[in-house]
């Protein structure tokens, strides 16, 4: 009997520093330019391989889908019938990162997903070639192959890396309520948003300049959001009062998160948050 073989990949969490909307498709699409950055925030995946040519998944979240609506499933079941693999799979996920919250979690553990089995099954495929198959997936699954400071463009599937961000500590809240990315799309009035300048953005980053890339974080979707749910909006004045030197909402949301230079400060805004919500976590970014 040979030696089973089990294989972690870790899968962190992204923030969006910066996330415009550009203009509706006629296909009902939206054009996007984000820049996004993964955090020490992250779930882990094991991966085994079984017998029986089937795709098992398991998770340390009672609620989550098992079977193809997990996006995991839909990496895995792609790259199968891509490359003609009959071998079957069993995969632990141990999640970390809230649901449905902004911070693309079933989209980060897919991504891993892929990077996993690229490695179990010796693909030889390049990043590329793994953001490609995980576009097939989902807009955010691109990204996540990634995992590294990038400018994401069009629906997502463009992903160009560029300098990590500063590295700064990260105060995460995720207040009670899920928002349906769909949903906030579907309401958003093109005449009415805000658009963060995400070139500036792109520009403090590559120059290394910590407080120019504060001043330039900006997401369009924060006040369709923050209409529906007032609580974001009081989430990020609160985080200011107590020292950050930015908050924002990512994604759709209703995640928000504050950045600090200082871990003093971070957790000076982490204690006056923990209160108020029940989700709050303190991560460093990712270099």
């Amino acid at each position: 009997m040979g030696e089973k073989m089990e294989i972690m990949e870790k899968a962190p969490a992204k923030i969006n520093l910066g996330l415009d909307i550009l203009g509706k498709r006629p296909d009902g699409l939206h054009e996007l330019a984000m820049v996004m950055a993964s955090i020490d925030l992250a779930d882990r995946l094991y991966l085994e391989e079984i017998p029986e040519d089937k795709i098992i998944i398991e998770t340390n979240k009672a609620f989550l889908p098992t079977d193809k609506k997990n996006h995991v499933y839909e990496a895995l079941e792609l790259v199968k019938e891509r490359f003609g693999i009959k071998q079957g799979l069993q995969v632990k996920i141990h999640k970390e990162i809230p649901v449905a919250a902004g911070l693309g979690g079933g989209s980060t553990d897919s991504a891993a997903a892929l990077r996993a089995v690229n490695r179990l099954w010796n693909l030889g495929l390049s990043m590329e070639e793994l953001a490609r198959l995980g576009a097939e997936v989902g807009s955010d699954v691109p990204y996540c192959v990634y995992g590294q400071t990038s400018l994401v463009e069009g629906f997502g599937e463009k992903v160009t890396p560029i300098k990590p961000m500063p590295q700064c500590w990260v105060v995460v809240v995720k207040p009670r309520m899920s928002v349906s990315t769909r949903s906030i799309f579907a309401q958003i009035v093109m005449e009415e948003l805000y658009h963060p300048d995400i070139p500036a953005l792109v520009s403090a980053i590559e120059a290394g300049d910590y407080q120019k890339m504060t001043q330039n974080l900006g997401n369009s979707m924060e006040v369709v959001t923050i209409k529906k749910h007032p609580v974001i909006q009081q989430l990020k004045d609160r985080m200011l009062k107590y020292g950050a030197d930015a908050a924002m909402m990512s994604g759709s949301g209703p995640t928000v998160y504050a950045l600090c230079h200082k871990y003093s400060r971070a957790k000076h805004v982490m204690n006056a948050l923990k209160g108020f919500c029940e989700e709050v976590y303190l991560v460093r970014t990712l270099k």
